[in-house]
């Protein structure tokens, strides 16, 4: 059964499922997004008393944390009792590219959990100054972009397509025209810090 769970599966399964809860929450009037936990949970915390956004009745999106408490879990399960002793396969591309930019592929559970490099992920890096601009100044843009633009990716791109909204639309161009220039022009100027 272990061999079953842990082996790779083709995109389109986690895409059925994601389509199913999407039906399901359609069909109950739910909304789905990641961020607005955090709206929750400072609800919860007495965050309405000093704030009226924060001040609605969070037992409706209790449904809400429970998904983000199984994601954690299911995470921490993934990655300590069913992962993969092989690296992730990229593209000999990609790796190339990675290369140009001082980060080498991880081979080894060793050198970055086969998921991610050391030299931006490791224990070692924490504190370097490329670390620290990614960690506080991404953090923050991250948190004002979310709340500008109304709601994560997960939210716009998974509930606000599903219903078919234009904002939620305008939101995902621009988190794809962002993730771009991230990836190609701003991270590399970074990491030579």
């Amino acid at each position: 059964m272990i061999e079953f769970i842990s082996q790779p599966w083709h995109w389109a399964a986690s895409g059925a499922m994601i389509v199913f809860v999407m039906f399901l929450l359609l069909w109950f009037g739910g909304e789905f997004g990641v961020s607005g936990n955090l709206r929750t949970m400072c609800s919860i915390f007495g965050g309405g008393k000093g704030c009226e956004f924060f001040d609605f009745n969070w037992r409706a999106q209790i449904w809400n944390l429970v998904f983000i408490g199984g994601a954690v879990i299911g995470g921490f399960i993934a990655s300590n009792y069913l992962a993969s002793p092989e690296p992730v396969n990229i593209s000999a591309e990609t790796e190339a590219y990675l290369k140009t930019v001082g980060i080498d592929t991880p081979r080894t559970m060793e050198e970055g959990a086969g998921f991610v490099p050391n030299e931006i992920y490791g224990t070692e890096n924490a504190f370097s100054l490329s670390n620290l601009i990614i960690l506080i100044i991404g953090g923050f843009l991250i948190g004002f972009g979310t709340r500008w633009a109304g709601g994560c990716t997960s939210g716009h791109a998974i509930s606000g397509l599903a219903n078919l909204q234009l904002p939620s639309l305008i939101a995902v161009i621009g988190f794809f025209i962002g993730g771009l220039l991230m990836a190609w022009v701003i991270l590399p100027q970074i990491l030579t810090l």
